[in-house]
């Protein structure tokens, strides 16, 4: 979370929010959040999510495209977690703050569990589900026509990609260089209807659940963007892979190999197609996010003294980035 906008969120919007969803403040559990402040909160036995989006994130527009696009996913069996009315039958609740906007969204909590690390490694059913629920929701957005008035933004216009340069520090100049050329590359790619559409924007272990059948429930679609398909795949290769050291490349291939059979396996199921020259695009979007993480990291940590792991992996990072490599070079 920025800080500055950490500074400017106050308990009192969180009050009026929980009011406007008729939740009494002392019920809400705050959860954490990296962009948006997040709470948890119970009614008759059932768990729900609160959310305030600062409006310096997303425009009341982007909340209502998004929550959209949830919904027509939920009309067709995609399990996503929804969003809930308020009082006034609002999807949408607005907080006006000092200087700020915060727009107030609740959601029905996702049933099951999350499956952290070490659990998610080298999970090839866990995989195949990955791939069957990222294969469905592919295949939707396909046909999916969002109205004019709301419309999600495209890759490009990513806050980690537009203010990369306000977030890095000075010295980073050559991580913000790795970026520009990237951009221009992706610009030149064509964008058909088989590569090119809404995504989720941020699947990793941390934004779904699985219930006991071993079904996935997707959640937490503040990153949808329109960009190429491949990008939802190489971002949940990317956190499966970005664990592991450089001096753990054997483990790192392994995991990599492994991903790639078992969430194929699930993406194609019922005759879904994977996005054309997938495998050719993997590279340079875990490139992407390699810096899209490291941007997020100055964003909202403080990294003055890191742990060992948080050092290795800025150290890492910074060398895979500057070389123009990614986490499965040589693979």
């Amino acid at each position: 979370m920025d800080p500055k906008i950490k500074a400017m969120f106050l308990d009192e919007y969180a009050e009026e929010g929980a009011a406007r969803f008729g939740v009494d403040p002392e019920e809400l559990t705050f959860i954490g959040g990296f962009q948006n402040f997040i709470y948890s909160y119970q009614r008759e036995e059932r768990k729900y999510i609160l959310r305030f989006t600062p409006s310096t994130l997303r425009t009341r527009e982007g909340v209502s495209a998004e929550l959209d696009w949830i919904l027509n996913l939920a009309q067709h069996e995609l399990s996503v977690s929804v969003p809930v009315l308020s009082i006034e039958g609002n999807q949408i609740e607005q907080i006006d703050g000092n200087g700020i906007t915060f727009y107030a969204t609740s959601f029905t909590y996702a049933p099951g569990r999350k499956i952290g690390y070490p659990e998610c490694l080298g999970n090839p059913f866990l995989y195949e589900q990955c791939g069957r629920a990222t294969g469905r929701l592919h295949e939707l957005s396909r046909s999916f026509k969002p109205t004019a008035a709301s419309k999600r933004h495209t890759w490009e216009k990513n806050e980690y990609l537009l203010r990369a340069e306000c977030y890095l520090p000075q010295d980073h100049l050559p991580i913000v260089q790795a970026l520009h050329e990237i951009k221009l590359e992706l610009a030149r790619w064509p964008v058909t209807p088989e590569q090119f559409g809404l995504i989720h924007g941020d699947i990793h272990v941390g934004n779904f659940t699985v219930d006991e059948s071993g079904e996935l429930t997707l959640f937490d679609f503040d990153e949808c963007q329109y960009s190429w398909y491949t990008e939802d795949i190489a971002i949940q290769l990317y956190y499966l892979l970005y664990v592991f050291g450089e001096d753990s490349r054997a483990e790192r291939k392994t995991q990599y190999e492994l991903f790639m059979i078992h969430f194929e396996r699930g993406y194609t199921e019922d005759g879904r197609q994977m996005p054309r020259n997938w495998k050719e695009q993997l590279e340079l979007f875990l490139r992407l996010r390699d810096i899209i993480v490291l941007v997020g990291m100055h964003r909202s940590w403080d990294l003055s003294q890191p742990d060992d792991w948080t050092r290795d992996f800025l150290q890492d990072s910074w060398t895979r980035i500057t070389s123009g490599k990614s986490l499965i070079d040589g693979f």
